[in-house]
């Protein structure tokens, strides 16, 4: 059994001594309710670095403790069962999967997988089809505003993220006419665009954003999907039109830094937000659990439809 740990900072950069990885036993016997799982995927999100401050800045998200096990999203097999609904070789996941290869769990605590939902792709439940690609269908249902005939263009920053490739592609299933991703590296790019029906993508490390915003939005900017935050995300909702909406799903340029969640606009622009009445409320997928279960058959869907693209 190999665990996880990690060390906490509170600004910087986190560096592999951060974190140290050791060996132990677990116990033998399994309990009542209790199940064993061996780990077959576990997810390493950006909301993580906020886990690794003392304060999270979030009310649902504990901080990580000093030397105890790392956890997060996480997959794994059943592999002895003292629970009533769960059998050896069942596949469940959780929210709070302990970073170790084996670990006697809450059998309450866990999910069952279907793997027939995607594929196989058992690791999807992580992303496209779990947390990730319901922050990107909730987001844009529940913040987007976004209708279809109603002609709108969409801009996600982080376009080739997790969950920013999602997004792209959702907004156009959900009726938005133009989507332009914003994204670090001119192979990124392509892959939005060539694979992920993307109508234009922007290497913000090449050229004048602005610019080319400009030209790739003629009509403004009518959804903004945010997972950066920062410069970036000031360039855009410049450009953004009266009464639109920001989703507001991450500002990773900002985790960094001691900075409140979500971090304040510069005056400037939080000016033109006022003026144009933009919408940029704080987006939490944890509020909306109620939608879980219709969502993930929705993203199971056109993921085998070949309508959602996963990379």
């Amino acid at each position: 059994l190999f665990n996880s740990h990690i060390t906490l900072g509170k600004n910087g950069v986190p560096v592999a001594e951060n974190f140290r990885l050791e060996q132990s036993t677990i116990a033998d016997a399994v309990q009542a309710g209790q199940v064993r799982v061996k780990t077959l995927y576990l997810s390493v999100d950006p909301y993580m670095r906020c886990r690794m401050n003392e304060e999270t800045g979030s009310d649902y998200l504990q901080p990580w403790q000093l030397s105890e096990v790392a956890d997060g999203g996480g997959i794994g097999v059943v592999e002895e069962s003292q629970h009533h609904n769960l059998a050896k070789g069942d596949f469940v996941t959780s929210f709070t999967w302990p970073w170790q290869t084996v670990a006697i769990l809450d059998g309450n605590s866990l999910q069952k997988l279907v793997p027939q939902l995607v594929n196989g792709r058992l690791s999807y439940f992580l992303g496209a089809a779990g947390i990730t690609g319901l922050t990107a269908l909730l987001g844009i249902r529940e913040k987007g505003h976004v209708a279809v005939g109603a002609n709108q263009t969409m801009v996600v920053s982080g376009a080739a993220g997790a969950c920013g490739s999602l997004a792209g592609q959702i907004g156009r299933l959900e009726g938005c006419t133009r989507v332009v991703g914003i994204a670090g590296t001119d192979e990124k790019c392509s892959i939005l665009v060539q694979e992920m029906g993307f109508d234009a993508a922007i290497n913000y490390k090449k050229g004048d954003v602005a610019k080319q915003l400009r030209e790739l939005c003629p009509g403004g900017v009518d959804v903004y999907f945010d997972n950066v935050g920062g410069d970036i995300s000031d360039t855009v909702i410049s450009q953004m039109n009266q009464n639109s909406h920001i989703i507001l799903c991450g500002q990773i340029s900002q985790y960094n830094k001691d900075v409140p969640y979500p971090p304040p606009l510069p005056p400037d622009i939080e000016k033109i937000r006022n003026e144009r009445n933009i919408t940029r409320e704080r987006f939490l997928v944890l509020n909306y659990m109620d939608k879980q279960e219709a969502s993930v058959l929705q993203l199971c869907q056109w993921i085998q439809e070949g309508k959602l693209k996963v990379r």
